[in-house]
């Protein structure tokens, strides 16, 4: 009589690498999407009173931290970002500035200047509720 020999028998686990995969594919896109509304965390002040408006289609957003700034979700150096103040042909376009409150004084000042030499006054400052 012939002794049978027990094989081992492994469950195939390609099916499960395939749907590992596919989930790590699934959530890398959609976690994408997300980072479009800001570029930068900042810790934006509170206000006690105040009115929120209607958004218009086309504008500007500025947003300000510590030690950078980004203008429509692009990080840029001020001196580049004058360049972007230059190129805005409609001067009446809304502006929302985004300023975390732990920046310094001198450095909202210096971006102030900046949008007013090219003529940016349609501003609004952004604060949490």
């Amino acid at each position: 009589m012939k002794r049978r020999s027990r094989e081992l028998s492994a469950p195939d686990i390609t099916p499960l690498i395939d749907v590992v995969f596919l989930l790590l594919i699934f959530f890398m896109v959609s976690t994408v999407f997300k980072k479009d509304e800001v570029a930068l965390l900042l810790n934006l002040p509170k206000m006690a009173h105040g009115e929120s408006k209607v958004q218009p289609k086309t504008k500007m957003t500025i947003e300000l931290s510590i030690d950078e700034l980004a203008v429509d979700g692009k990080k840029l150096a001020i001196e580049d970002a004058k360049g972007s103040f230059a190129a805005v042909k409609d001067k009446t376009i809304p502006i929302e500035v985004r300023i975390d409150k732990e920046v310094k004084y001198d450095r909202v000042v210096t971006l102030l200047d900046a949008l007013k030499e090219y003529e940016l006054t349609n501003l609004s400052l952004i604060t949490d509720r």
